[in-house]
């Protein structure tokens, strides 16, 4: 462990015997489907931050396929694909990468207002037949009024996740009950089936921080998501969660999404975020922080107040955004949702992670700058130390030999 975070006390970790129950953690990368770079600043970003260019790499299949593949090969569970305007459509993207990989699951993200849930039911049913069972659902009721309107939808916030639920409930009950007739405030239903359910079925994933979204969290999800801020402050959100999700009697994971800056050296790594950050301007970053502050999302306030949200032009040394010993919120100065990093040596980097287990968290999803070269970065240099620590379960590489995550034949 570095000395920077011997010096602060980690987060206690849960009695022997539930720590023994809990099954290994997950490991998920993620598919830049809105471009990709060698800095924070992609193309998708760049359109309201517009700076100097950073090795910009277009979202085009052959890319997307490298970054599926590899992950595949390294032996990552899944891949998260974001949905929003910038982004190519994540079911579509995923779909044609079936073929090409063999274990990846994918961590489909969609809007429920944008779609029928009987049509999302087929989808996913459709999905899972077709990938060998490999798809994991990602969904983001969506917290940004600018964001949703580009699509037609002018409900409020707390009636956006209002609609999720009985989005969710009508999805489930396709997939167990059908025919399922459903009558509700915002769907209404009748006969609604799918040629055959989905099997196995895919797992939700489900983020939100406002007091609408913990609810529908604790009575849906099967892992609630949430972005990486310093580990107790993160553990005393997903306790809220987990005490409401008991209350009507279940148990659920949890996951933290976090991007990654990882070398043989701890010095390497901080160079990198060093350069990120000497790439942005200072009108970058003052406009990112406009926009980002204006947010009707409190998960994305959240990630804001890390960092302050104030006159951050003039930040020029990464360190002093390290927020918490090896964790680094430079990335949200100029892009929304998830803000901070893991940045260190690969031991350093194992540290926190071994933190946000004790925290209580059951997944990771990561990213990093490319992701194509960052996905070899943690792979080979973090997830053995996490193997033997016994976090995580080693998993033998795609083409050949057993792996945790388990392709059923097409």
């Amino acid at each position: 462990m570095s000395a920077d975070a011997a010096a602060v006390p980690a987060t206690p970790a849960p009695p022997p015997d539930e720590a023994a129950a809990r099954r290994p953690l997950a490991v998920h990368w993620f598919l830049p489907t809105s471009g990709d770079a060698r800095g924070i600043v992609d193309g998708a970003h760049a359109k309201d931050t517009p700076g100097r260019a950073t090795g910009f790499r277009a979202p085009s299949l052959d890319y997307l396929e490298q970054v599926a593949v590899a992950a595949d090969r390294l032996g990552y569970e899944g891949v998260l694909t974001p949905t929003g305007t910038w982004c190519e459509d994540a079911w579509l993207v995923t779909s044609a990468l079936i073929r090409s990989t063999e274990r990846l699951k994918f961590l489909v993200a969609f809007r429920p207002g944008l779609v029928s849930p009987t049509l999302a039911a087929q989808m996913a049913a459709t999905f899972q037949r077709l990938s060998g069972g490999r798809l994991l659902l990602n969904v983001v009721t969506g917290g940004d009024e600018n964001e949703m309107r580009r699509f037609g939808d002018w409900l409020e916030h707390d009636e956006r996740y209002d609609r999720t639920r009985e989005f969710l409930e009508v999805v489930r009950g396709v997939w167990d009950e059908a025919p399922l007739s459903y009558e509700g405030t915002h769907y209404r239903i009748a006969d609604a089936r799918t040629s055959a359910p989905p099997d196995p079925r895919p797992e939700i994933f489900f983020g939100g921080s406002s007091e609408a979204a913990l609810p529908v969290a604790a009575a849906q999800a099967d892992v609630y998501l949430t972005w990486g801020e310093p580990p107790a402050q993160a553990r005393e959100k997903i306790e809220r969660v987990r005490e409401l999700a008991a209350a009507q009697g279940r148990t659920i994971r949890f996951g933290v999404r976090l991007h990654v800056i990882t070398r043989d050296r701890s010095a390497d790594a901080w160079d990198v975020a060093q350069r990120f950050l000497d790439d942005l301007t200072p009108e970058q970053i003052a406009g990112a922080q406009r926009l980002l502050g204006s947010s009707g999302s409190v998960g994305q306030q959240r990630m804001v107040a890390l960092h302050g949200g104030g006159d951050l032009a003039a930040t020029r040394r990464a360190r002093d955004l390290e927020i918490h010993p090896g964790l680094w919120a430079g990335v949200g100065l100029v892009r929304g949702g998830a803000g901070t990093a893991l940045v260190g040596s690969h031991e350093e980097v194992a540290d926190l992670i071994e933190e946000y287990r004790a925290a209580g968290f059951d997944e990771l999803v990561l990213s990093g700058y490319p992701h194509l070269e960052e996905a070899y970065w943690f792979a080979e240099g973090v997830r053995p130390l996490l193997d033997a620590r016994g976090l995580t379960a080693p998993v033998a590489r795609a083409g050949g030999g057993a792996s945790r995550t388990h392709a059923v034949p097409f």
